[in-house]
């Protein structure tokens, strides 16, 4: 439960600080000097949050091969194989889950600016 809290937490923060650079990018060269900053603070927050989340990771992991080494002790060969597989299985979906949640989600925004344009 925790690796699936702390994955969505970086694939989270990730996305928010690609929005912040894509903002920050689109920024023309007159645009306010506020906005500018305001952009450039969010930006360094979600950094120092990102950063954060990797060690939460990192944490985890540990915890994760702590556990899987206690687990091994009680299961046989086959079913640590199937243990093994289904943890490392279990992150890359939900990786994969909200890859494809954000491009559902720019694919309804750019139909909507679409539609506005007509």
């Amino acid at each position: 439960g925790d690796l699936d809290k702390v994955v969505n937490l970086l694939l989270s923060l990730s996305g928010r600080l690609a929005r912040v650079e894509t903002a920050l990018g689109s920024l023309g060269p007159h645009a306010p000097a506020a906005d500018k900053l305001a952009l450039r603070e969010k930006q360094r927050l979600l950094v120092a949050q990102l950063e954060d989340a990797k060690e939460l990771k990192e944490h985890v992991g540990r915890r994760e091969e702590a556990v899987g080494a206690m687990v091994a002790r009680y299961l046989p060969a086959e079913h640590l194989q199937d243990y093994q597989h289904f943890v490392k299985m279990k992150s890359a979906l939900i990786a994969e889950q909200r890859e494809l949640e954000e491009k559902i989600k720019l694919g309804q925004e750019q139909l909507r600016c679409l539609r506005e344009s007509l």
